[in-house]
């Protein structure tokens, strides 16, 4: 064993002894990571294809392109918050240096989210990131919520019959109109932000078959527990929600 010791220190090779066994000493540095979550303030979904990108950056130059330590692409995103873990050996890390994280949302390659500030992180010594980021596709781009008419296709979890047709659109002004399947209905609304609370509809006073009528009663009485809606822009799709944060009424774009 002696022999084999100064043989391996005559070629520059420090070796370490752990339970009788004779390992190289010069051991790859553990792997570290740096962890977070991406999100966004828009109440909107991200379509089945988005894809999220996310990198530990060397941004200590200000005059010279960023130096990528690790990345991670997540694809399918699928929704926010949406978790990352960037995997790296930080025997690449100096400690006079500056360093960030950033991240992106894509679509089809297109940009729809990107940090717009600046997320400096200590690799060494990481905590837990929490990168919101800003929206920066056209806001056209995503279904409105006025001016629309919406079909429903989902009434507090029961479905809907098929040969009916449900409806339900908003004016600008708030004002609310459609069909509940047998009668016509009007309404008024209050939209604040993604908030939005119904008044009690008024109808038309048309008979049709019991299940039709009870399946008009049930939607009419869901509106009224309306306390937010949100839009999935991939599938055009109008969730409306209760103050539970339930989905009670869904809605597939007719126009």
């Amino acid at each position: 064993m002696i022999g084999k010791l100064a043989e391996l220190v005559l070629f520059g090779i420090a070796p370490l002894f752990l339970g009788g066994l004779l390992l190289p000493g010069a051991l790859a540095a553990a792997e570290m990571t740096v962890e977070g979550e991406v999100f966004y303030r828009e109440r909107i979904a991200l379509p089945p294809n988005a894809v999220v990108e996310v990198k530990l950056m060397d941004v200590s130059l200000a005059d010279a392109p960023a130096t990528i330590i690790a990345e991670q692409k997540i694809e399918p995103a699928g929704q926010v918050p949406v978790a990352f873990v960037l995997k790296f050996d930080p025997t690449v890390i100096q400690s006079r240096q500056t360093y960030a994280v950033q991240a992106r949302i894509t679509v089809d390659n297109r940009l729809w989210f990107i940090t717009d500030q600046r997320y400096a992180v200590d690799p060494l010594n990481p905590e837990p990131q929490k990168m919101m980021l800003k929206m920066v596709r056209e806001a056209r781009a995503a279904p409105s919520l006025f001016g629309a008419t919406w079909l429903a296709e989902d009434i507090d979890g029961a479905g809907v019959i098929d040969n009916a047709q449900t409806t339900f659109s908003v004016a600008a002004d708030g004002k609310v109109a459609g069909s509940g399947g047998c009668n016509r209905y009007f309404a008024e609304a209050e939209v604040k932000g993604d908030a939005i609370k119904v008044g009690k509809a008024g109808a038309t006073m048309m008979a049709c078959a019991p299940a039709l009528m009870d399946q008009e009663r049930k939607f009419f009485a869901a509106l009224e527990r309306v306390a937010s809606y949100r839009i999935d822009a991939g599938q055009g799709k109008l969730f409306l929600v209760d103050a539970g944060g339930a989905d009670i009424l869904r809605f597939a774009r007719m126009d």
